[in-house]
């Protein structure tokens, strides 16, 4: 698992787009969801009572536990997304007066769509995202056929105007992914295209088999964003 934190993890998109392809025939259109739910079913039984832990902390601020946004599934299809809360309860409103009042603010934002220091992640929020572990309730998205294991970061509606690829609609988009283990904190919301249409051409079981063992990686080394 080291060895593939340290080749793996760190590619440019460039890079994982150079990297050879894989056949995934079979596995994509039959297997892949199966190993969905066999996964997301042996999973259950330790999962549970952590989403219930922290749920438990994240509800002592008066908020609810859980949070859900439409996200753009595959071709297209809107989905509710879940996940465990990680903000204050009035998070829109002071992304709203952050970014009209921060002209850097503004810039991250529209770059990157996501603001390495947010002043809306709570304490506990901070943990959750350092961990990953805020996306615990997707697995549940998983379960339903919304969203798989491995696949693309799931973009809100209103982000497609910025999304310059397309191998992001013939995939359910997934928990962890290509972008997820890579250098996330640093690229732009565009670049994500270029990891998606590396994951779609090396889409594999043994190729999700290593993702899913480097998202471990980035969990306990908290490096997650």
């Amino acid at each position: 698992m080291a060895h593939f934190s340290d080749v793996e993890i760190d590619r440019t998109p460039e890079e994982f787009a150079g990297s050879r392809t894989s056949p995934s025939g079979l596995y994509r259109r039959f297997l892949k969801r199966g190993f969905d739910i066999a996964v997301v079913l042996l999973l259950m039984l330790m999962v549970v009572p952590v989403v219930l832990a922290f749920g438990l902390l994240i509800r002592r601020d008066g908020g609810p536990a859980l949070y859900s946004q439409p996200r753009v599934g595959r071709g297209g299809r809107i989905f509710r997304c879940w996940k465990l809360r990680t903000m204050g309860v009035d998070a829109d409103r002071r992304l709203a007066e952050l970014i009209a009042s921060d002209s850097s603010a503004h810039a991250e934002w529209a770059t990157r769509q996501k603001l390495k220091n947010d002043p809306r992640i709570t304490p506990i929020g901070r943990i959750l995202r350092k961990t990953s572990l805020d996306e615990l309730p997707q697995l549940w998205n998983v379960l339903k056929g919304d969203m798989s294991l491995v696949g693309p970061r799931p973009m809100l509606p209103d982000q497609t105007r910025l999304y310059p690829g397309r191998a992001y609609y013939s995939l359910r988009p997934g928990v962890t992914g290509f972008w997820q283990i890579s250098d996330r904190n640093e690229t732009s919301f565009a670049s994500r295209a270029s990891y998606d249409t590396a994951y779609s051409r090396r889409l594999s079981f043994v190729t999700d088999m290593l993702v899913l063992l480097a998202t471990a990686w980035v969990v306990v080394r908290g490096t997650g964003y």
